[in-house]
């Protein structure tokens, strides 16, 4: 466990990612007591699947649509799993997740923006501090997840159901559509059954 810390710090430090949101450029939310809940009781929650033959049929799927973007067969049959997990978790569709994650970080777990957020789901580390979590790590997948996927619900909550206006918050664009388009371009095109 100790080597796989270390070789995450290392790889960390080498890769970034740059999305189009800047550091200046990013509005932080503002941050209330209902939303500080939301995160705190986020801990841990079901697998998602009604029963094993939906949860082969949807793998099956969703893994051959993501095998470009992740080569490796078991590592993407797991983040599958808890991409699923964690959307069913918080009432979202899987396939919104993984079409905020493809236009986020293209499924790089190892993502940084140039705003700093980090991870699959382009997580600000202000959320950790704001917690009280400061071991929290966002570059494990369902940690990343788990906070992502919150979110998100919360915004969509907040804004009555409204994704486009809960995407544009999550993205930091309150009030512009472009990032809403891409994440719903993204769904259409790959994530939906078709």
């Amino acid at each position: 466990m100790k080597c796989c810390r270390v070789r995450t710090l290392l790889l960390i430090g080498l890769l970034t990612h740059t999305t189009h949101i800047r550091a200046e450029e990013f509005i932080p939310p503002v941050i209330d007591d209902e939303m500080r809940q939301a995160l705190r009781q986020a801990m841990y929650g079901p697998n998602g699947f009604e029963d094993h033959i939906a949860a082969e049929v949807w793998l099956t799927d969703m893994s051959a649509r993501l095998k470009r973007s992740l080569p490796d067969a078991n590592y993407r049959l797991e983040l599958l799993k808890t991409i699923h997990a964690e959307a069913s978790r918080t009432g979202l569709q899987p396939e919104l997740v993984l079409a905020v994650i493809q236009v986020e970080s293209n499924f790089d777990r190892f993502a940084i923006s140039s705003a700093g957020a980090r991870g699959l789901m382009q997580i600000m580390p202000f959320w950790i501090k704001e917690l009280g979590h400061p071991d929290d790590n966002l570059f494990i997948p369902q940690m990343n997840l788990r906070y992502g996927t919150t979110i998100l619900k919360y915004y969509i909550d907040k804004e009555h159901g409204q994704t486009s206006k809960a995407l544009a918050r999550y993205n930091g664009s309150v009030g512009k559509t472009i990032y809403s388009r891409k994440v719903f371009n993204a769904q259409r095109r790959k994530w939906f059954k078709q």
